[in-house]
Order: structure tokens, then sequence, then C-alpha cells
């Protein structure tokens, strides 16, 4: 099958570093899975000096050829567009950071009987309700060129706004894990507490972090808080929060397998929308965490609550949480959610559910050519 895998050209964030790039580990999970069955990606991103400085990926990775452009004017990335010609699918994702309008029309002119070109939304409830609110927005008029909509969640509600918007097909890709990254492992002193929260200061969180996160931490002053992400220093916090800043990917696998629960929250648009699952929580999972999930909409697909998970409403009931969780719940908990993780959500599962969206069939040995939903 090597020697027939599709040919992917992928402008996104970053690959070789996570800083202020939510999007890496889905990125690299996916692309390892793709790599894994035979295709050939190469991976376009532009040479941002924060993501520089703390790239978790010290050489380029095996699964996927990195491209870098510079940006100071647009000669390189004309160079990558010129690049990209010719493969089996050009995928522009959302939320690239530098020339996310240019590249979103530019890459429609390598669209071809043999090329299909994705636009893959990694914050598709932010651009829909992005859209909504202005009618002048130029990517609404993109949309429906497009020869697919990929979405990193969003289910059913996003489905159908993507086609309210002229979209031709639109599916979701949810976050997942890979069993080799995200796995037990010996516990870890720093990150000893009674419940960790994992997630930078974003404008579209920090209202959910304020009223799931800080209030039960308010409420249980004798248990023991962990608050990990950039651009937290000058949020005051409670006395039992301890601030640990940013914490690298290396490194999560020590966090949620030490926390004695862990607490994932979605933005304000995931959890409208429903059906967002966040790639920690899939990391926690993985690691064999005890979850504590704020509650949206779809959650069950993914981790059933009560067994595989447990779901809050507001900071009162992730404190309630916080003190009935025993040993005994805390070891159930998390190995359920790894058991369910495993079984339905590894990015192996997401890699085979991508080739059936593009049409591509190994006994045909490529992609169906032009052919577009």
């Amino acid at each position: 099958m090597s020697s027939h895998g599709l040919r992917i050209a992928f402008f996104g964030s970053s690959l070789v570093s996570a800083s202020w790039n939510g999007a890496a580990t889905y990125y690299r999970g996916l692309i390892r899975a793709l790599h894994a069955r035979g295709h050939r990606v190469t991976f376009y991103e532009p040479d941002v000096q924060d993501r520089r400085k703390h790239r978790e990926l010290a050489t380029e990775p095996n699964e996927a050829r990195v491209v870098v452009y510079p940006t100071q004017g647009t000669d390189g990335l004309e160079r990558c567009l010129e690049d990209a010609r010719g493969a089996d699918v050009v995928v522009k994702a959302s939320g690239v950071g530098v020339f996310d309008e240019l590249l979103e029309s530019r890459v429609l002119e390598l669209r071809s009987g043999h090329t299909q070109v994705v636009f893959w939304d990694v914050n598709a409830p932010a651009t829909l309700e992005r859209m909504e609110k202005n009618p002048n927005d130029p990517f609404r008029a993109l949309v429906p060129r497009y020869d697919r909509i990929l979405t990193y969640g969003g289910g059913d509600p996003v489905v159908l706004a993507y086609k309210d918007f002229g979209a031709r097909d639109c599916v979701p890709i949810y976050n997942a894990m890979e069993p080799d990254t995200h796995h037990p492992v010996e516990p870890d002193p720093r990150f000893e507490c009674d419940l960790a929260f994992l997630g930078n200061r974003l404008p579209d969180c920090e209202r959910r972090v304020e009223s799931f996160f800080f209030r039960a931490a308010d409420l249980l002053p004798d248990k023991n808080f962990l608050l990990g992400g950039d651009g937290w220093g000058d949020r005051p916090l409670p006395p039992n929060v301890r601030s640990l800043g940013p914490v690298y990917p290396r490194d999560h696998n020590a966090l949620n397998r030490t926390a004695r629960s862990v607490l994932d929250i979605s933005s304000d648009s995931m959890a409208r929308f429903g059906f967002s699952p966040a790639a920690r929580l899939f990391e926690a999972a993985g690691a064999g965490s005890c979850i504590i999930t704020d509650k949206w909409q779809g959650i069950e697909l993914f981790l059933e609550p009560g067994t595989e998970c447990l779901v809050a409403e507001d900071g009162l009931e992730v404190a309630e949480a916080v003190l009935c969780l025993t040993d005994e719940g805390v070891r159930q908990l998390g190995q359920a959610a790894r058991r369910r993780v495993l079984a339905e959500h590894t990015y192996g599962h997401r890699a085979v559910q991508l080739e059936q969206v593009l049409g591509y069939s190994a006994v045909l040995g490529g992609a169906a050519r032009g052919q577009v939903a």
C-alpha cells in the first residue's frame, strides 16, 4: 500500500511546536496515523518566532516533510503553493495565523480533476459564528468552492451550519489519542494535586475556567489545585491554586497520571455547539486519568458519564465530584476511560475514516479522481 498512498499537502499552524497552537497534537496524531497507512504528507507552516523557540520536536518528524516559509512577504508562501501543485489532496487548515485569507483563496487555484482541495476547520464553532455575524466575511463566498469541509468536531449542528453556507460536504474528524504517545507513566511529584486543569488563557474560554475551576477551588480551600497553561501570570489566584505556567506535551502524561483528577473545560463556542471533545480529553483518557468534564451535548459519544468520566454543570458540581471521589472510584474511572478510547478513539480510527471521506481505496490504489460530494 505504501507505494499507492495519497500525496497530501497540508497548510497548518505548526507541526513541530504546540506553543499557542492547541491543534499541534491533533495534527501530529492524524499525520502519524496517515503515514503509518502509507500516505505522504508535506506540512507547510509559517516561521513564527515564538513557536521556533518552543518547538517540542528537535528534529524533523519522520511522518511528514515540514516546509517552513517566512512571514515577511509572500514569496516563500508562493513557492509552497507551487510545491503543493499536483498533490492528491491539498488541505488549508483554519487558524494558521499568517496569510489565512490569502491562503483560503489561493489553495482553491490548485483544485483539479486530480486534486481535491479541503478546508479543515479546527475551530468550526468560532468560524461559523464569525460568518453569521459578518455578511461580508470573505470566507463565506469560498465555502461552496471547496470539495469538502472537515472539522475538528461539532457534530450535526456544525455540519448543518456549514451546509447552510453552501458547503458541498462537511464531515467532523474528531480528536483522538495515540497509544504510543498518550499512556500511563510513573507519577511525578511536580504534579501532585486533587484537581488539575491544563489550558491557555483565551477569551473564548476564560469565563468558563472562572466558573468551573476557580469556583471549585474557592469552595474547597483544603484541597490542592494545579493550573497549567500560558497567560495566567497576572490573574490573581486562590491560595490553594498553584500555577505551573506552560506545560509542554512531553509532560502531559505525567500531569494526567499524577493528578488525582483532571478537569476538561470547553470554550464558549464549542460548548454551545456541543460534540466538540478537546484533544486534552483524549490525552487524559489515554493516560488513565480520572476525568471531570464540563457538560456539553454529545459527551456520551466519546466517554460514558458516570462510568468513564464525571460530568459537571458548574463549579459547585466540580467541587462535589472532587470531594466525593474515592481511591477506588479514581482508579475505575481512569481505567474505563482508557479502555474506551483505545477501542474507539485512536488516530488510527480517524485515519481510516479520513480515507473513506476522501474516497481513497487501497484496493484501487488511490482516491476517486474528480469525484466530489
